[in-house]
């Protein structure tokens, strides 16, 4: 296990992402998670990766932050010696709300966390994956949405443009770090059954959209880690700069 690689995902507690850490643990990864406040779930999370056989880390940072950025890169440092994979899945929605009722916290909030977070985030696994900073190389896995292409109207049209930035930046930095052993992708859920819904206080979203889908469902949190654990897999050492949709055909 010391010798295997190790996957760092953001926002690794709940949902999708602890989906993620559980998927990469049982595929051989050993893996260092984020949460921002809840440490029973991120804990519940590392007992079932170490179950599995990982090697698992939890730390508390918050994205929204470049401090806490740098301390949870430092910690993950520390604690395995090297970084081979990120999932930039940390992210957040707000309340339903049309852009005529939004303030200025809530855009500078969802910006901070979803964009700048991310890329902060993937700057720091660049300076210890890419070629030309001595690194072994390594996988970016950001997570947008297929908001990105739907828009948000009427919800969250803040959200769907944060993850616009999200599928602009993918194309870019997959070009700029190509040829420094980077791939960088990105997979954009749709309509997927977690607690992200509840955050936006759209406890009946899921029910009332799925009939929107072609496929008649939501989708589950694993099978959007199943497509993450692709990309990040040597499956797809010829795919970066590509923007996957797992939304059911919506």
């Amino acid at each position: 296990m010391n010798g295997s690689k190790v996957l760092l995902v953001t926002g690794g507690s709940r949902g999708i992402g602890a989906a993620v850490v559980r998927l990469a643990a049982e595929r051989g990864w050993r893996v260092a998670l984020s949460y921002v406040s809840n440490r029973s779930a991120a804990e519940t999370v590392v007992r079932e990766a170490e179950r599995a056989g990982s090697e698992a880390l939890a730390v508390q940072a918050d994205v929204g932050s470049e401090a806490d950025i740098m301390r949870l890169f430092e910690t993950v440092d520390r604690r395995f010696g090297r970084l081979d994979g990120l999932v930039n899945n940390a992210g957040i929605v707000a309340a339903k709300a049309r852009v005529d009722e939004m303030g200025v916290e809530r855009l500078e909030r969802m910006m901070r966390v979803n964009v700048i977070g991310s890329i902060l985030c993937a700057r720091e696994a660049i300076r210890r994956m890419s070629t030309v900073h001595g690194g072994r190389g390594g996988v970016i896995v950001n997570l947008s949405s297929r908001a990105a292409v739907l828009g948000g109207p009427g919800e969250y049209a803040d959200y769907a443009a944060s993850k616009g930035a999200i599928d602009t930046f993918t194309i870019g930095l997959a070009r700029e770090v190509g040829g420094e052993g980077i791939r960088v992708n990105a997979v954009r859920p749709g309509l997927i059954d977690t607690e992200i819904h509840a955050s936006s206080g759209q406890t009946d979203r899921l029910e009332r959209l799925r009939g929107s889908v072609p496929m008649q469902r939501a989708g589950e949190a694993d099978e959007v880690a199943t497509a993450v654990l692709w990309l990040l897999s040597d499956e797809a050492s010829y795919t970066t700069g590509a923007l996957l949709d797992v939304g059911g055909g919506r």
